[in-house]
């Protein structure tokens, strides 16, 4: 049992599945390596999800966007994804939207993004820890197949069974977390 399975024991907690709670979205778009050379607009890269908790907007890269593009922007709450990994364990590798930008942030295009309908009030804080946990991790993991790159599976992914605790709660376990990361 992982850390914070036991401090949601014996809370009073709704599991959904996560499609039913939340829509996913795509990265980045019909891009060439011509639209990274030179870009106007930020995106999170891979590697800013998979080695954050939550995103580093102090480390974005540039890519060419223009104006008539239909592209999804990230928002605060969304939670990013990793679409895949050279082992399963490390498909899905999470990254939450902890901070609000001011202007237009896009997600790399081997990435993808889980933005909860209104309504579902999971603090950012408590996702940052949520999809980290081993709990959570080892549910991902199953979500990914392959065989020299393991790719996570989209409708596995919607299946996921995900904790809903009371936002009293969510922010008991954050403040926690906060100390216990800041004591190792």
């Amino acid at each position: 049992m992982s850390y914070l399975e036991k401090l949601l024991e014996g809370v009073e907690v709704e599991w959904k599945p996560l499609g039913e709670v939340a829509e996913l979205y795509g990265g980045l778009k019909g891009k060439s390596k011509a639209d990274f050379e030179k870009g106007n607009s930020k995106y999170i890269s891979y590697k800013n999800i998979f080695n954050n908790i939550e995103v580093d907007f102090e480390n974005l890269e540039y890519v060419n966007v223009s104006s008539n593009e239909n592209q999804y922007e990230i928002k605060y709450g969304d939670v990013l994804f990793t679409g895949s990994s050279e082992i399963a364990e490390e498909s899905g590798m999470s990254s939450s939207v902890t901070t609000n930008s001011n202007e237009k942030v896009y997600l790399n295009s081997f990435s993808f993004g889980v933005r909860f309908n209104e309504g579902i009030v999971l603090k950012p804080e408590f996702t940052k820890y949520l999809f980290r946990s081993n709990f959570m991790r080892n549910e991902i993991a199953k979500t990914a197949s392959g065989v020299t790159r393991y790719n996570v599976s989209k409708e596995r992914f919607k299946k996921l069974q995900i904790p809903i605790p009371p936002i009293e709660i969510q922010q008991k376990i954050v403040a926690i977390l906060d100390t216990f990361t800041e004591l190792t």
